[in-house]
């Protein structure tokens, strides 16, 4: 044996260690399924925006013949406490997410021996922002919203009461706003796209991001408890009744609630730019998103499926695909290239990259 074949060996042999101890631990931990206590189905968690989307595809791959994956809507913060808790099968194998994975979250993962995560982009969403049919024509800014619905506007405690409160240019009505929880990707989206650029307006606020971060974040992304904002828990449809149901309301949930739901609502205006598909997919408007599922390499061999579960995303995320038909605005075709190798080679994400 050549010292490059010796080598070659004992790698290989190393691999095939890492693999069976994998498996075994998994099989090994708690959760239903087969007679080791293994589970013979894949589980996913996370974002109710994803949801209806990871669902579509679960059915697709159920058609296989395959067991149905379970997708539970948790939120996208939630979710990701699930899965990073750790590696076997009381732990969730797939996290769906409306915003990118924090570089603490992934720390909480690593400390847990989560370690190899696979982030793929499934397609893009916008924030949108709706009220009912027969409401005002509401037009609104990011300086709107974020003298509306934050804690402490610029430092100071929120007293608006009525939108013409916030803008004289906005209608004589009372500020009242279904949106997602703090456990909700949409929630982390709302402050970094929305509230944030409205806060950032004062140079103060701008300022501040350099000198107290903390603080800043604070200031910026908090939201008011006192009653103009409600939180509607991880559930968009309960979102939807109730904007429909008052015309004076303002609801927030990802765009394919919006579209799904043209003959009750409509679309408001951000800084001049209605949500619509065209604006979200060329990122003009203002609370456009990628949407991610996030994979643990670990799981996948020991957990039936899961690869093959993967494979039927790039099948149905293109521009004739039934997630455009279930209200996904579909990545541009380069994205979906690049992740559909991702799926297919299982590269695990570069931490370095995260914020």
């Amino acid at each position: 044996m050549t010292s490059a074949q010796g080598v070659f060996s004992m790698r290989s042999i190393q691999a095939l260690a890492l693999v069976a101890v994998s498996s075994l631990a998994i099989a090994g931990c708690g959760g239903s399924g087969g007679a080791s206590g293994s589970r013979d189905f894949i589980r996913a968690v996370g974002s109710s925006t994803v949801y209806p989307f990871a669902t579509a595809v679960a059915e697709q791959y159920a058609k296989t013949g395959a067991k149905s994956p379970v997708i539970e809507s948790t939120g996208t913060g939630a979710g990701m406490k699930l899965f990073c808790a750790g590696i076997g099968a009381q732990h969730p194998d797939i996290e769906d997410a409306s915003r990118r994975i924090k570089k603490s979250e992934y720390e909480l993962c690593a400390k847990n021996g989560v370690k190899d995560i696979v982030e793929i982009q499934v397609g893009i969403d916008g924030i949108a922002f709706a009220e009912a049919k027969n409401g005002p024509g509401m037009k609104l800014t990011p300086l709107d919203v974020y003298k509306a619905i934050a804690a402490n506007p610029f430092g100071r405690p929120n007293t608006a009461k009525t939108w013409k409160d916030v803008n004289p240019a906005l209608p004589d009505e009372p500020i009242l706003v279904y949106g997602p929880p703090s456990t909700s990707g949409t929630r982390d989206a709302l402050a970094e796209l929305i509230l944030e650029a409205g806060c950032k307006t004062d140079p103060a606020m701008a300022a501040l991001k350099t000198s107290n971060e903390d603080k800043y974040k604070a200031t910026c992304t908090q939201i008011r408890e006192d009653g103009p904002y409600v939180d509607a828990g991880e559930n968009d449809n309960l979102i939807v009744q109730k904007i429909s149901q008052n015309a004076k309301a303002i609801g927030i949930f990802g765009f394919s609630f919006l579209e799904e739901n043209a003959d009750t609502l409509k679309g408001i205006p951000m800084a001049g730019i209605a949500p619509t598909y065209e604006t979200i997919s060329n990122f003009t408007y203002p609370g456009a998103r990628p949407l991610y599922v996030y994979v643990k390499k670990a799981h996948v061999g020991p957990i039936k499926g899961i690869a093959e579960y993967l494979a039927e995303w790039p099948k149905v995320w293109g521009p004739d695909g039934i997630l455009k038909k279930k209200g996904m605005v579909i990545a541009p075709e380069d994205v979906r290239a690049k992740n559909a190798k991702l799926i297919a080679d299982l590269t695990p994400l570069d931490p370095s990259t995260l914020k």
